[in-house]
C-alpha cells in the first residue's frame, strides 16, 4: 500500500467517527497546549531575569544589609538584625577602595508625589548619588542625569519614570517643570527611558533624587545599597570584591572568624540562582504537561483499538483480498499520527494563545522558541505512533477467517 493510499484511508476513517475524531482532538491538543504553554513561558522568565539581573553588568556588585535573595522568615529575621549600612560606609569604602572604577549608593521609599491637582500615592522616590544611574545602565530618554554638583548641593531636581511622566504631565513636556514629593518641590531634569514591567509590576513609577535631599527629608539613619563597579569581569571583580569586603568588615569592626554583618551580592550568583529556580520550575510544570501527553496518547490508543474492533470485518476482507499485515499496520499507524499531529499543530497555537493570555492579563514574560515547536509537534506525532502501534498490531495479525466471521 502507497503512503498516499493509507492516508486517504485514514482520513475517511476519522470523517466517518467526528465525534470521536473531535474529542480525542481535544485531548491532545489539551496535552501539547501544556508543554508549548510552560516552554514558552519559562523561555520568557529566563530571558527576563537574565536582562534585568544583568541590567547591571557583569563588573558590578552591590553591598547591603540583607541578601536580594531571601527564602525564608527565619533568614529575614536573621538578616534583619544586621546593623544597617549607612551613607559613612559608602564615604569610607568610597574614599580607601584603590581598584573601585566606580561606587554609587541608593535608598528608597514610597511616598505620594503631586503636581497640581493630579497625584500618584505608591510611587517609589529613589535617592540617588550622582554615579547611581550610570552604575545601574538607566538611560535618560532626553534631559540630563544628576551631577556631582547636585548631590554636593543636595539640589531639589529630579529624574522620573515615563509612568510619572505619562500621569502628571500628560501632552506637556515636563523638562523643568516642577512637581512635589511629600510635600517637597523638585524641578525635573530628566525622563528615563521605559524599562516595562515585572510580573505585571510596573518599573516605570519612579522618581529619582540627589541622596543628599533625599535624606534630609526621610534622614540618614536608615540602611542604604552600595554599588560598586570593578575594572571587569572575572579575577577584578573577585579582587575589588575581597578588598570592599575588608574595607567593610574594618569598618563595622567585624570579628576575625565570625560571619559577614553585611552582603556582598554579585550578579553571577543572581543569575545562577535565577536560573536554577526556573528551571526547576520548568521541570515540574513539564513534568505535569509529560503526563498529559501520555494521558493523550492512552486516549488514542484507546480509540483506535475501539475502530480496530468496528471494522473487524473490513480487515477480513482487505486481507482476503490480498491485503498484507504491512499494509494493515500503515493504514492504522498513519491514522493514529495524522490524528496525533493535527492535535499537535492545535496544541501548538492553543499552547502561543495560552502564553500570550497569561503575559496581557498578569504580566509574566513569555518568549516563543522555534524549537519548542518543532518539539511539539514531534512529540505529539510520536506519542501518537508509539501508542498506535498496539492497535495496529493487532488489527494487522487478525485472523482473515475469524475477521470475516464478525457481525456488522
Amino acid at each position: 500500500m502507497e503512503l498516499r493510499e493509507a492516508i486517504k484511508l485514514a482520513l475517511q476513517s476519522l470523517w466517518q467517527n467526528k465525534m470521536r475524531t473531535v474529542l480525542t482532538l481535544l485531548c491532545m491538543t489539551i496535552a501539547v497546549s501544556s508543554i508549548i504553554a510552560v516552554v514558552t513561558l519559562v523561555n520568557g522568565a529566563n530571558t527576563y531575569v537574565t536582562s534585568k539581573f544583568s541590567r547591571y553588568g557583569s563588573d558590578v556588585f552591590t553591598v547591603s544589609k540583607m541578601p536580594t535573595l531571601i527564602m525564608s522568615s527565619d533568614a529575614y529575621l536573621k538578616y534583619n538584625k544586621r546593623k544597617d549600612v549607612l551613607y559613612s560606609d559608602y564615604e569610607y569604602v568610597r574614599d580607601n577602595c584603590q581598584r573601585c572604577v566606580g561606587m554609587g549608593a541608593m535608598q528608597a521609599v514610597t511616598a505620594k508625589v503631586v503636581r497640581g491637582t493630579q497625584s500618584i500615592t505608591d510611587c517609589t522616590i529613589r535617592g540617588y548619588t550622582w554615579q547611581m544611574p550610570s552604575l545601574q545602565n538607566l538611560d535618560i530618554a532626553y534631559g540630563r542625569d544628576f551631577t556631582s554638583q547636585d548631590e554636593e548641593h543636595a539640589s531639589h531636581v529630579a529624574i522620573i519614570g515615563t509612568d510619572v511622566r505619562d500621569n502628571l504631565f500628560p501632552g506637556i513636556d515636563p523638562l523643568g517643570q516642577e512637581l512635589r514629593v511629600d510635600g517637597q518641590p523638585y524641578t525635573v531634569i530628566g525622563v528615563a527611558e521605559k524599562q516595562g514591567s515585572t510580573f505585571g509590576a510596573s518599573q516605570d513609577n519612579w522618581v529619582g533624587i540627589p541622596l543628599s535631599a533625599y535624606q534630609k527629608t526621610y534622614g540618614a539613619s536608615k540602611t542604604l545599597v552600595i554599588y560598586v563597579k570593578a575594572a571587569s569581569a572575572g579575577a577584578p571583580l573577585q579582587e575589588t570584591g575581597d578588598e570592599v569586603r575588608v574595607l567593610m568588615r574594618s569598618r563595622r569592626h567585624d570579628a576575625p572568624g565570625q560571619p559577614d554583618s553585611f552582603e556582598l551580592d554579585v550578579n553571577n550568583t543572581l543569575l545562577s540562582f535565577a536560573a536554577f529556580a526556573t528551571a526547576s520550575f520548568g521541570a515540574v510544570a513539564g513534568a505535569i504537561a509529560l503526563i498529559a501527553l501520555v494521558v493523550g496518547g492512552i486516549v488514542i490508543m484507546n480509540m483506535m483499538l475501539v475502530s480496530v474492533t468496528e471494522r473487524t470485518r473490513e480487515i477480513g476482507i482487505r486481507k482476503a483480498l490480498g491485503a498484507k499485515a504491512r499494509d494493515i499496520m500503515l493504514q492504522f499507524l498513519v491514522e493514529s499520527g495524522f490524528m496525533a499531529m493535527l492535535g499537535g499543530c492545535l496544541g501548538v497555537m492553543g499552547g502561543f494563545a495560552v502564553a500570550l493570555t497569561v503575559t496581557l492579563l498578569l504580566g509574566f514574560p513569555s518568549t516563543v522558541a522555534l524549537w519548542s515547536v518543532v518539539l511539539g509537534l514531534f512529540m505529539a506525532t510520536g506519542t501518537g505512533v508509539l501508542f498506535g502501534v498496539y492497535p495496529a498490531w493487532r488489527a494487522a495479525h487478525l485472523d482473515p477467517i475469524v475477521a470475516l466471521r464478525a457481525e456488522l
